[in-house]
């Protein structure tokens, strides 16, 4: 779960990490009076979108007055920003800017630890900094054990260069986005930039944080933090429904159960349409689980039937404490109640338990859109040319 940057904002600020102040609004005119409450005589009007490059695409503006900033969040409201419509704008005190510095802590799974970035150069995109100038971005491991303590701080403060006027400060300010981290149960903290000012205060000027939905049972608060608005609507209905659904940019949709399968079908797909017309690729993640009754296959292909995208279903099932004989019957009762709105065909490939019977049983339905396939790769071609042969 990404935050918006008003979210983090507030959550290093509950946390003690130095922050500046700053209103959100949705219109020129909550825009002005939030100027006039803040009393500064800069502020800044920032778009509040769940994604990077809001400077470059106009997002943010600065305003010397009331009126200034009524009409920078006229001029930012509305505006399309990577495909992400912005609805709020974050009105935030200017500030005396001397130096700007970078810090990111990360979950960094290829080594089951956690990965520490920080560098003297911030404000900048990061990813060009790395692959340009890696020398000048410092990368400590940090044991999820023991944490982003003040000897890791001091440590990672070290490695990025920083002088010894400022070290102290600057690891004080990391232990507490570690506390952020933690307490969190985040996969995400970065700040970007970090600030010195002109009295050489330490800053977290702006803020990006992705919580873990798996720790959601352990946070009732975050679902303050729930904005479906910025959501794809047939993740939004997915979740409705209680499917683990995440929408992809291809023209396969894929059904599958368990996750793990989930992952190599989509590999699978993307492979096989690698040399056809259009290169088609999977649609959607979509696991539905141990259990393959009429009514979850009947919402799971409803949702990707929905996708005006998608040309072909990709239905891989291995059978193992749910018989491929009940997923069977699940397809053909999904089909009965989802009647007219179901169009496109769908390739079907069962394996494991009960795998001849399940097989003879969509057999013997003989529905129209259903086609059965033997294999896992098998499928997934022919999955890909019904696609490619739709565009």
């Amino acid at each position: 779960m990404d935050l918006f940057e008003y979210q983090a904002r507030d959550l290093f600020e509950s946390h003690g990490v130095p922050v500046l102040r700053g209103i959100t609004a949705q219109t020129p005119e909550q825009a002005h009076a939030a100027t006039l409450d803040l009393g500064t005589p800069v502020v800044v009007v920032k778009a509040q979108v769940k994604t990077g490059g809001r400077g470059k695409a106009g997002g943010v503006l600065l305003a010397r007055s009331p009126q200034a900033a009524a009409e920078a969040a006229a001029a930012i409201l509305g505006l399309d920003i990577n495909g992400h419509r912005v609805e709020t704008v974050m009105v935030a005190e200017g500030a005396d800017i001397a130096e700007e510095y970078y810090f990111s802590l990360l979950l960094d799974r290829s080594t089951r630890n956690y990965l520490a970035m920080c560098s003297k150069e911030g404000g900048m995109d990061i990813e060009t900094l790395a692959r340009e100038r890696p020398d000048a971005l410092a990368r400590i491991e940090v044991d999820p054990l023991t944490g982003l303590d003040a000897a890791k701080a001091d440590e990672i403060a070290a490695a990025a260069g920083f002088d010894e006027v400022d070290r102290a400060e600057i690891a004080r300010v990391l232990v507490l986005l570690g506390e952020v981290y933690r307490d969190n149960d985040a996969t995400l903290v970065e700040v970007n930039p970090l600030v010195k000012t002109g009295t050489g205060a330490i800053i977290a000027l702006d803020g990006k944080v992705t919580l873990d939905a798996n720790s959601a049972f352990r946070h009732p608060e975050w679902a303050a933090y729930a904005d479906e608005s910025s959501d794809d609507p047939l993740e939004v209905r997915a979740r409705a429904k209680g499917l683990n659904y995440v929408k992809l940019d291809g023209s396969v949709g894929v059904i599958g159960n368990g996750a793990g399968l989930v992952m190599s079908t989509l590999d699978v797909v993307a492979a096989a349409g690698a040399d056809l017309p259009g290169r088609p690729r999977p649609a959607n993640f979509l696991d539905i689980g141990g259990g393959a009754s009429a009514q979850v296959m009947a919402n799971g292909l409803d949702i990707i039937l929905s996708d005006p995208q998608v040309k072909v279903v990709f239905v891989n099932v291995f059978g193992g404490i749910t018989a491929c004989s009940e997923v069977a019957k699940g397809i053909i009762d999904a089909l009965a109640i989802l009647g007219e709105r179901a169009t496109r065909p769908i390739v079907v490939r069962l394996d494991g338990n009960a795998v001849e019977i399940g097989r003879h049983m969509l057999t013997e339905a003989a529905h129209p859109l259903i086609e059965l396939v033997a294999t896992m790769d098998e499928a997934a071609r022919r999955a890909a040319e019904l696609a490619a042969a739709a565009e």
